[in-house]
């Protein structure tokens, strides 16, 4: 494909999008060059449609002169999937940004992809009612975002990822073809589900502009246990006993010695420990004493130090700033940091976090292990100083050892992240070469010309 844009595009899209809609200036290709990857490529141009037809009429203007369309949200994903490709145009959703309806009785919302998570939140709180996914910038992260990479966050082990609470899709292909799937339904046994093909398919296979999504009324009360163990070890295994007795947790967080030492260095009130599982649990007045105390009797075992109970109010909040101020306090150990989102059975928990130690010790680095352990979801932080030649070297060195490590363990790449470009080369290790065809073959029939977002997600036919 072309690094420049043939001047008839440009004509074109010019005419259809006007000037809030069409930009080449360097202040609008700056700021839609790179992600929370930190990977940068300016784009040719920046596309900002308005409604359904003016993405329609973009693809099929891109289509017919052979360029790249690389969708965009508000840009915090931490993969590389929206950064652009030499030649392209990004298409961004920052203006498709209304809440179309909220439908209370019918448990559900319908929006533009350009919505802020943390927006739509707002306005379904006087309904009672929330969107469950709650990735940690979900003030600023859009709707459309977190359906492309299937956000998740810390309730996603009660109330499930973004494809889990999506009711149905409006979609262009690469063809510029409107596809609609599903609806403000929560049973629909009628054809191929491609409402949860999309979710997750990174703008790959179809640019999703309009959502139904599922919603789930606000709880009456909430409550937290903060559980201090002897190591890591005794803590995975907690994990397991929690996950393995009727009562789900809202939340179940896990952080390693390594994330506790940093939270006290930041000022946190945190006590020394080997590790520690922050568990919550929601419910009404009744019920929620008896949840507490199952969750509670689960957490004791051989490795247990301390358990305190934090009810509604500043004590529960105390307990769950500690939990936010882990990721900026990584950035005080050095100002390198690999984030991978791996994620293993709930049962093999243990046995992840004691690989990692080890790699760790192999490659003398510090790599901090914290996460959504009711999903077997953790995040694997490899810190490092990208100026130090040797450090640097180990650092990426070790990174596929952990992948090795996962899917040894039965596990999987991503669990809220996504692909994009960061793993996209290590989807041949975690699928057979027929498995990649068939994702192939999905591809090419909603995209048959390649142009949205290309060189994301699928590796290079061939590579292993």
């Amino acid at each position: 494909m072309s690094t420049a844009l043939p001047s008839a595009l440009v004509a074109e899209l010019s005419a259809l999008l006007g000037s809030d809609g069409w930009r080449m200036d360097d202040g609008a290709l700056e700021a839609n060059a790179q992600d929370n990857s930190w990977r940068h490529q300016r784009p040719a141009a920046v596309a900002l449609p308005a409604d359904i037809e003016q993405v329609q009429a973009l693809v099929r203007a891109c289509r017919a002169h052979g360029v790249a369309l690389v969708a965009r949200g508000a840009g915090t994903g931490t993969t590389g999937a929206a950064v652009p490709v030499p030649g392209s145009i990004v298409l961004s959703f920052t203006r498709m940004d209304r809440i179309l309806e909220i439908r209370a009785g019918d448990r559900c919302a319908v929006v533009q992809p350009g919505v802020l998570n943390g927006t739509l939140q707002q306005a379904l709180a006087p309904h009672g009612l929330f969107w469950a996914p709650d990735p940690s910038s979900a003030e600023i992260c859009s709707i459309g975002g977190n359906l492309a990479c299937n956000a998740g966050g810390p309730r996603a082990v009660k109330y499930g990822t973004s494809r889990d609470n999506v009711l149905g899709l409006v979609a262009v292909t690469g063809t510029g073809e409107v596809i609609r799937c599903g609806g403000a339904y929560t049973k629909d046994a009628t054809g191929y589900d491609l409402t949860h093909l999309l979710v997750g398919s990174e703008g790959t296979l179809a640019l999703i502009v309009e959502a139904t999504l599922k919603l789930t009324p606000l709880p009456v009360s909430q409550a937290g246990l903060r559980v201090l163990y002897r190591d890591a070890d005794a803590a995975a295994a907690a994990v397991s006993r929690l996950m393995s007795q009727p009562v789900v947790p809202t939340r179940l967080e896990f952080m390693d010695a390594r994330s506790l030492e940093l939270l006290r260095l930041n000022g946190a009130d945190v006590p020394d420990a080997g590790a520690m599982l922050l568990v919550e649990a929601d419910g009404d007045h009744d019920t929620l004493p008896y949840l507490l105390q199952a969750l509670a009797t689960a957490a004791e075992g051989d490795g247990m130090i301390a358990l305190d109970v934090a009810m509604e109010g500043r004590a529960r909040d105390q307990l769950w700033a500690a939990r936010k101020a882990l990721s900026p306090a990584l950035r005080s150990v050095a100002p390198g940091k690999i984030n991978e989102d791996v994620v293993v059975p709930v049962s093999r928990i243990p046995d992840l976090v004691a690989g990692v130690q080890v790699l760790a010790h192999d490659y003398s680095l510090t790599i901090v292990t914290f996460g959504h352990a009711g999903n077997g979801n953790l995040h694997v932080n490899i810190l490092y100083h990208p100026d130090d030649a040797d450090e640097n070297a180990r650092a990426h060195a070790a990174l596929p050892k952990i992948f090795e490590l996962t899917l040894a363990l039965g596990g999987t790449l991503s669990g809220e992240h996504g692909i994009g470009l960061a793993k996209r080369d290590f989807m041949a290790k975690a699928f057979t070469a027929e498995t990649l065809a068939a994702m192939r073959a999905i591809k090419a029939a909603l995209d048959p010309d390649g142009i949205l977002n290309p060189g994301k997600v699928l590796p290079p036919v061939g590579a292993n």
